[in-house]
């Protein structure tokens, strides 16, 4: 007794993401999966940005 409740929200959840549209920012994943970031690096992280960068780092 009182699953009934919690299989009602795990269902009316589960159709909320089966029936969801949306339109995903495609350009904006390219950039993030290539690593190609506008945003520069706080000032407070560019030595760890140094040490981390290159080749070994991708």
């Amino acid at each position: 007794m009182g699953r009934g409740r919690a299989k009602a929200k795990q269902t009316k959840v589960a159709r909320d993401l089966k029936y969801r549209t949306f339109e995903p920012d495609l350009e904006n994943l390219q950039r993030e999966l290539h690593g190609e970031s506008g945003d520069p690096i706080p000032d407070q992280y560019a030595d760890l940005a140094d040490k981390f960068e290159g080749p070994a780092a991708s």
